[in-house]
């Protein structure tokens, strides 16, 4: 078994975290991989309280949440950590108006971060752990991609924060992307994607059959999905889609989209009932590594068994290519 600084501060089979994706990772999806060894976190989105609480009752193991910064009140943040929640995620944001709270509350904090100065602020903040996302990632991020942001953090950490974990995602979906992130560094990884096509995801069947039959060419980023619900994201960030006839209509004109009521209504029609061309499914760059949908235990099972593969044969392979010819 894979085992890391990730696994003793949780307790972990394995160092694998569940993405909190908003609307998409309920208490169902979070215990499952809670149960499969992994760290499950709920998807608290934008803050809503109930929603947290409804999910979190849901879930039958052990779970956290994750909530996005910029959007996230004090009243919402002492809802869920009412609820005792194994860690809180924080992401796209400033983590230190919240930090006091969740330290006292003696709640793990995770900080997702985008770049180096993001790094630099939730260390301060007193993180318990770092996720370096890169921008291949499903849903918003920022530029910086995972191969060179993963090593760079992880030597940040190794110089000012030794104490801190570190977590790599952004376009890992197999035991290819773990083992290469543990390579590069990292204690462990976070998926989105590829648990956003697992069967206990609250995803309809539509997209994720239009994503089973995409490539990593097929995805985009932009700011169509935040006009069609109106959120107002900061400017750092833009979020990665499935590319459809919505989105090759509606490219580049966010702004009319947002005036456009019945264009918006149509879009949240098409996502809760499965029209992904009509629509615009997030998922990021390995959506293209995604061939089937199946249950969170056996996507963590596959995964891990493809990672401990190949770290295991990892002296072989080394001398397979230094050997003269």
């Amino acid at each position: 078994m894979i085992r890391s600084r990730l696994s003793e501060l949780f307790g972990l089979e394995v160092p694998v975290v569940l993405a909190p994706m908003a609307g998409v990772s309920g208490g169902a999806l979070a215990a499952a991989v809670s149960r499969a060894g992994g760290l499950g976190l709920v998807g608290g989105g934008y803050g809503d309280p109930d929603a947290v609480v409804r999910e979190m009752a849901l879930a039958d193991a052990p779970v956290g949440v994750g909530f996005i910064t910029w959007s996230l009140t004090p009243q919402a943040l002492e809802r869920a950590l009412d609820l005792r929640p194994r860690a809180l995620l924080l992401s796209f944001g400033d983590p230190m108006p919240f930090a006091d709270a969740i330290h006292a509350a003696d709640v793990p904090l995770i900080c997702q971060v985008q770049g180096v100065a993001h790094a630099r602020r939730a260390i301060a903040a007193g993180a318990a752990v770092l996720v370096a996302q890169g921008g291949e990632a499903g849903g918003h991020g920022a530029a910086r991609g995972t191969m060179a942001l993963v090593p760079e953090i992880a030597d940040l950490l190794a110089a000012e924060a030794p104490n801190v974990v570190l977590v790599a995602a952004g376009g890992i979906a197999d035991g290819r992307g773990m083992a290469a992130a543990l390579m590069l560094g990292a204690d462990g990884v976070m998926l989105g994607s590829r648990f956003w096509a697992a069967s206990e995801a609250l995803v309809a069947p539509g997209l994720v059959d239009a994503a089973l039959a995409a490539d990593g060419d097929r995805t985009v980023k932009g700011d169509l999905p935040d006009a069609a619900r109106g959120l107002n994201w900061p400017g750092a960030y833009a979020i990665r889609t499935l590319r459809t006839a919505f989105t090759d209509r509606w490219a580049g004109r966010g702004a009319a989209l947002r005036d456009d009521a019945d264009a918006r209504a149509g879009w949240v029609r098409a996502m809760q009932s499965g029209d992904a061309e009509a629509t615009s499914p997030v998922v990021g760059e390995a959506v293209g590594l995604i061939g089937d949908r199946l249950p969170a235990a056996d996507i963590l099972a596959r995964v891990v068994a493809e990672a401990e593969e190949l770290l295991r044969d990892a002296p072989r392979r080394s001398e397979t290519c230094s050997a003269p010819s």
